[in-house]
C-alpha cells in the first residue's frame, strides 16, 4: 500500500508500506532520524515509534522544537522516577508532569528526603542516561492498568486509574524495570536525555488536597543541550542577586511581617521611589487628557453584585459589616468610576471622558503566593478607565499604546510582548458583544502593525483584553500593561448617554493600566536594575562627604544648594575615613559622591565620583547642578 506523506514545507514523500515517524526520518537522512524526538502525524504529537498507516501531513519533532522541548522535560521526570525506585524501591510513584522550564514528580516514602539524595538520584539518572534505554509503549485496559499497578505496590497511582471510567484503554511506558502510566509522548530511549538538574525538595499534599496525606515533591529542570541548562542556571543564580526582597533588606527599602501578610510597610528610601513612579504616572496621564478622581475604600456589597464581581472575586474580597449591611473592601476601582461617570447627565460631546485613579485595592490571595512586593493583598494600580462610543474605540486604543511605549521606553524597557485574550468560558454579555469588542482590539493593534500573539479564552469575564508584557534584562517577562474593551459593565450599572440622533445609549467602557500594581512594578525595577536605579529615581541622589571636619561648614552649604536645586541629597559629616565613606555609600547605590577636602574649600569647588567608580573631576555647583539636571530630564 503507497502513502503520501507532507511535509511541513509542502513537499511529498512517498511511502511503499506503513512506516514508523522514526523510519521515515531515517528515510529522509540519517542526521535527522539521529535528532528525532517525536512526530507529529496529522497535527497530533506522537511517540518516533508510531507506525504511519495512512496518508498524512508529519512534522519530525525534534529538540529545537517546542514540542520537543516538552517531551524531554516529561521523559526526565520518568528517568526521575525510574531513579528513585531503583535506590528506594519502598518509595511509591504519584504524579510527575512538565512545569515551566522543568519538572516534578511526587513520591510517598517513610523519610524526608535529603540533599545528599537529591545528589544520589541525579548521579542515578545519569547512569541510566548513559544506558540509553530504549522506552517503549503498551495498552492496557483500566482494569487491567489498576491490577498491574497494585501488584507492583504503586497504591496512588492504582487511585488515579480507578477515577479514569472503565471503558478507556489507558497507555504505558516502560524503559528497562520500571513502568509508568502516561498519555505520552516519550523519547525513543533515555540516551536522549541528559541535559538536567534536580533543583529542590518540597511537600505537597496528594492531589492538592490539604485533608490528603503530605507527599515529597521533587522539582528539575531540564535541557536540549548542557548549554542552555547551564544558561538558565546562570540566569537563576543572577535573579537571585536581584532578588527585591533581598536588596530591599540591604538598601533599606520596605519590609513585610506576619502581622500584615501581603500588605508592605514601605521605608523612607522605597517611598521615595514609589513617589517618584506614581508622580511619573500622575503627570503622564494629566497631559494626556485624564482626570484624576478618588473613590471610597469599602462599598456596599450590592454594587459588586450589580457589576458581577462578586459571583466571580467573592473568595477573593475583604469585606466588613456595619449596621445590618456588607460591605467590600474594594478590590477593583472599576465599578466605583461608573458611579462617577453617572453622575449628571452625559452627551455625546462630552466622550471621551477619561477617569484616573491611583486607588488602593485589596485582594485576599492566598499566603502560598504571597511573595515579596510580586504578589501582594494590598496594591494600588495606575488605573484609568475610558468612557468613550464604539466609533472611538480605535483611537483611544491606538492613544494608548503610544502613550504606553513611551512610558515603558523612558522606564528602560525596550522589549515588549503584545498579547490579545480572548473570550473566557465563565463571562457576562452575549456573543455579539464579545464579537464586537475582539474586533475591535484585533483592528487597533493591526492598525498600528504590531506584533502580537493570540490567547484564546484568556480574556477578562467582562471583556476581551490586549496584554503587554515586559522583557528584563535576564530574559525573564512581567506581564504588566492590559487594555479591556467592556460592553457590559456599564450597561449593568446604569451608565448611559445622550447620542446625536437625541436617544440614550450606553458608553464603551475601557479599563487599562500601563504598570499594573506600582507595588509590583516597583520590584520589578528593583530587580531590573539590581538597585541601582537611573538618577531620576534613586532616593538618594547626591551624597556629600567631607574628608576632615574643617571640611563640614563648606561642605553643608554644598548640600543647602543642591537642595534648593531639588536634588535628594544627603550629606555625611561623620568623623570617618573617606574611603569608609565611599564604599559605605557606593554599596548603598547612591549615583554621585561629592566629596569636600582642602582643595575643593579653597577653590570652593567639588570631586564628583559616581556609584560605578567613574571620576568627574572638579566641577562648580552650578557646573555639575547643570549635568545632574540634564541627567535627571532624560531619565538616564
Amino acid at each position: 500500500m503507497m502513502l503520501v506523506i507532507t511535509l511541513p514545507d509542502g513537499s511529498q514523500r512517498i511511502l511503499p508500506h506503513p512506516m514508523s515517524v522514526l523510519d521515515i526520518a531515517q528515510s529522509i537522512g540519517a542526521g535527522l532520524a539521529k535528532a528525532t524526538i517525536a512526530g507529529k502525524v496529522d497535527g497530533q504529537l506522537v511517540d518516533a515509534s508510531t507506525i504511519v498507516e495512512h496518508d498524512a501531513s508529519l512534522q519530525i519533532i525534534t529538540a529545537k522544537d517546542d514540542e520537543g522541548l516538552d517531551v524531554i522535560r516529561h521523559s526526565t521526570a520518568h528517568l526521575l522516577a525510574q531513579a528513585v525506585k531503583q535506590l528506594f524501591p519502598d518509595a511509591q510513584v504519584t504524579i510527575g508532569p512538565v512545569i515551566e522550564n522543568g519538572f516534578y514528580y511526587d513520591f510517598a516514602y517513610s523519610r524526608a528526603f535529603t540533599p545528599e539524595d537529591l545528589t544520589a538520584i541525579e548521579a542515578k539518572m545519569q547512569q541510566l542516561v548513559a544506558e540509553n534505554i530504549s522506552v517503549s509503549r503498551s495498552v492496557l485496559s483500566r482494569d487491567d492498568a489498576v491490577a498491574f499497578f497494585k501488584n507492583q505496590g504503586e497504591a496512588y497511582k492504582a487511585e488515579i486509574i480507578e477515577s479514569i471510567p472503565a471503558d478507556q484503554d489507558l497507555s504505558l511506558y516502560q524503559q528497562g524495570n520500571f513502568t509508568d502510566l502516561c498519555r505520552g509522548p516519550h523519547v525513543p530511549s533515555t540516551g536522549k536525555l541528559g541535559a538536567f538538574k534536580l533543583m529542590k525538595i518540597a511537600g505537597a499534599y496528594w492531589r492538592g488536597d490539604a485533608k490528603n496525606e503530605m507527599l515529597q515533591r521533587i522539582y528539575g529542570t531540564a535541557w536540549t543541550d548542557k548549554k542552555e541548562l547551564q544558561a538558565y542556571l546562570t540566569r537563576l543564580e543572577e535573579a537571585e542577586k536581584r532578588d527585591h526582597r533581598k536588596l530591599a533588606k540591604t538598601l533599606d527599602l520596605f519590609h513585610i511581617q506576619e502581622e500584615a501578610p501581603g500588605m508592605v510597610f514601605w521605608h523612607e528610601k522605597g517611598w521615595i521611589i514609589y513617589q517618584q513612579i506614581e508622580q511619573y504616572i500622575r503627570e503622564k496621564l494629566r497631559v494626556n487628557g485624564y482626570g484624576e478622581v478618588r473613590t471610597p475604600q469599602m462599598v456596599d456589597r450590592s454594587l459588586w453584585e450589580k457589576s458581577g464581581h462578586w459571583d466571580k472575586f467573592g473568595a477573593m474580597i475583604f469585606t466588613s459589616h456595619s449596621e445590618n449591611r456588607d460591605y467590600a473592601i474594594k478590590p477593583m476601582n472599576c465599578p466605583c468610576h461608573v458611579q462617577i461617570f453617572n453622575q449628571g447627565m452625559k452627551s455625546y460631546r462630552d466622550l471621551p471622558i477619561r477617569l484616573a485613579e491611583f486607588g488602593s485595592c485589596h485582594r485576599n490571595e492566598p499566603s502560598g503566593t504571597l511573595h515579596g512586593l510580586m504578589r501582594v493583598r494590598n496594591f494600588v494600580q495606575d488605573d484609568a478607565h475610558i468612557f468613550c462610543t464604539e466609533s472611538q474605540i480605535q483611537e483611544e486604543v491606538a492613544t494608548f499604546i503610544e502613550l504606553l511605549f513611551d512610558v515603558y521606553k523612558d522606564f528602560g524597557f525596550k522589549d515588549v510582548i503584545i498579547k490579545l485574550s480572548t473570550r473566557p468560558e465563565n463571562r457576562v454579555g452575549s456573543d455579539e458583544i464579545w464579537d464586537k469588542a475582539e474586533d475591535a482590539l484585533e483592528t487597533a493593534l493591526n492598525t498600528k502593525n504590531l506584533v502580537w500573539e493570540l490567547q484564546p479564552g484568556e480574556g477578562a469575564f467582562y471583556g476581551p483584553k490586549i496584554e503587554f508584557s515586559l522583557k528584563d534584562c535576564i530574559g525573564r517577562v512581567w506581564q504588566c500593561g492590559t487594555i479591556q474593551v467592556d460592553f457590559s459593565m456599564p450597561e449593568r450599572l446604569g451608565a448611559s448617554f445622550v447620542a446625536e440622533d437625541g436617544s440614550r445609549q450606553v458608553p464603551v467602557m475601557l479599563h487599562r493600566a500601563i504598570l499594573g500594581s506600582l507595588e509590583r512594578f516597583t520590584g520589578i525595577l528593583i530587580e531590573q536594575h539590581a538597585g541601582t536605579f537611573p538618577v531620576w529615581l534613586s532616593p538618594v541622589q547626591v551624597q556629600v562627604l567631607t574628608i576632615a571636619q574643617r571640611h563640614d561648614d563648606y561642605a553643608h552649604k554644598v548640600f543647602k544648594m543642591l537642595e534648593s536645586k531639588g536634588i535628594r541629597c544627603h550629606c555625611d559629616l561623620r568623623n570617618e575615613k573617606i574611603g569608609f565613606k565611599i564604599r559605605e555609600h557606593s554599596m548603598q547605590r547612591v549615583p554621585y559622591l561629592v566629596i569636600i577636602g582642602d582643595k575643593e574649600l579653597e577653590e570652593q569647588n567639588m570631586t564628583v565620583r559616581t556609584q560605578k567608580g567613574e571620576d568627574l573631576g572638579s566641577l562648580s555647583i552650578e557646573e555639575f547642578n547643570a549635568q545632574l539636571a540634564q541627567v535627571i530630564a532624560n531619565k538616564e
